[in-house]
């Protein structure tokens, strides 16, 4: 039994005709998850990429920057020098003989004619008797001269004797008169032996030297003291022979002595010397300075500068601000809570201060960077740690 025709039965597509129209679907949905996968990986991706980080705040100390000020650069030239007293004495004995007493040592004040030392003074004293009397001697010769003198006036006038006798007498009379003079002379010189004998200090000042002990003999002119003022103290400095032309008496220094850190002591030019010294080519200038409170011991070493000119007011910083780059010079500054870089042109400079002055290209009141802190960009946010740390506590 038959069902139905071949004619009415549905017809079934082909298996090569089902196929060809399968292959283009598989490769539009091999597509579509390529892309989702891809979408997914990137979407995945950028959530997980972290937040870009803001650039640090560079936080810089008081010590670690300079405020730009208005100052006088003085024009100077170093000096060095060995300090020494202005005034100072070498006491000798004028006598000779044996030391009696000494009575100061080193490092004692003492005042002008305070007794120093005394010398035994037997031979002087006898010395002294024996001019005395010669002197004595002299007198008596010169009394009796003088009464034959005026004798022989009478019998002159009276014409008893001539006038050669006369003259005679007259004559015996000067020679005595002269002898006794000579003998008076002695006496003093005598006395004034005895006086030397006692050694006194001839300035106010103190005991740098002592030449002598007790028992000791000594020679005329022998030396027995030493004796220094240290209210004055002077340098002998040499400068350059070049620099002459600017150097004149009156001209302030400022010195610095070993022993007393970064204090400064005020000098005055007082001396020039007017030749140079054959080997180095300069010449020696003696500042004077003052040790009224005597710190300053002679024979310290002092160093400094002696100013030749005061110069013009310009805005002045630390020379450690300065950077240089490719020839050109600039500093970095703190300005609105950021870096700044500002070239620079440069005037005077001065070494021993550390200081250097700005002809152009920063205004008074600005605060540079004088540290030598490194990796400094324009534009990098920066702030003064003191002025963080009280807007936090804030």
């Amino acid at each position: 039994m038959l069902f139905g025709s071949q004619k009415d039965s549905p017809q079934l597509p082909s298996p090569r005709r089902t196929r060809r129209f399968a292959k283009p679907a598989i490769a539009v949905a091999l597509v579509v998850v390529a892309g989702s996968l891809i979408a997914f990986r990137v979407s995945s991706a950028r959530k997980e990429e972290p937040a870009k980080a803001p650039a640090p705040v560079l936080e810089f100390t008081q010590a670690d920057v300079a405020v730009v000020e208005l100052r006088r650069l003085a024009r100077a030239i170093p000096i060095s020098g060995s300090l020494s007293p202005v005034v100072q004495s070498t006491v000798r004995s004028k006598v000779p003989g044996e030391v009696r007493k000494v009575l100061v040592r080193e490092g004692e004040k003492v005042a002008r004619g305070q007794l120093l030392a005394e010398i035994d003074t037997a031979d002087l004293q006898a010395r002294l008797d024996s001019q005395v009397a010669a002197l004595e001697e002299a007198k008596a010769k010169l009394s009796i001269a003088a009464k034959n003198r005026d004798n022989g006036m009478q019998l002159h006038k009276q014409g008893f004797i001539s006038q050669n006798a006369f003259d005679t007498t007259q004559s015996a009379f000067e020679a005595a008169a002269a002898a006794a003079k000579s003998a008076d002379a002695q006496v003093r010189l005598a006395r004034n032996a005895i006086n030397d004998a006692v050694v006194r200090a001839p300035i106010d000042g103190i005991v740098a030297r002592k030449a002598v002990n007790p028992g000791e003999r000594v020679a005329v002119d022998g030396e027995l003291f030493a004796i220094v003022d240290l209210a004055r103290m002077e340098v002998e400095a040499p400068v350059p022979a070049a620099e002459t032309p600017g150097i004149r008496a009156g001209q302030a220094a400022t010195l610095r002595v070993d022993g007393f850190g970064s204090r400064e002591f005020a000098g005055r030019l007082e001396r020039i010397n007017p030749t140079t010294e054959q080997s180095s080519r300069s010449i020696t200038v003696y500042i004077a300075v003052s040790n009224r409170d005597g710190l300053l011991r002679g024979g310290m070493f002092a160093k400094g500068s002696l100013v030749l000119d005061d110069g013009e007011p310009a805005p002045t910083i630390p020379a450690t601000a300065v950077r240089e780059e490719a020839g050109q010079a600039f500093v970095f500054t703190i300005e609105k809570g950021k870096i700044g870089r500002h070239p620079v042109t440069l005037g005077r400079r001065v070494e021993e201060s550390g200081l250097v002055q700005v002809q152009s290209g920063l205004a008074p009141g600005a605060t540079v960077v004088s540290s030598r802190a490194t990796g400094l960009k324009a534009g990098a946010p920066a702030v003064l740690k003191d002025a963080a740390a009280a807007a936090k506590a804030s």
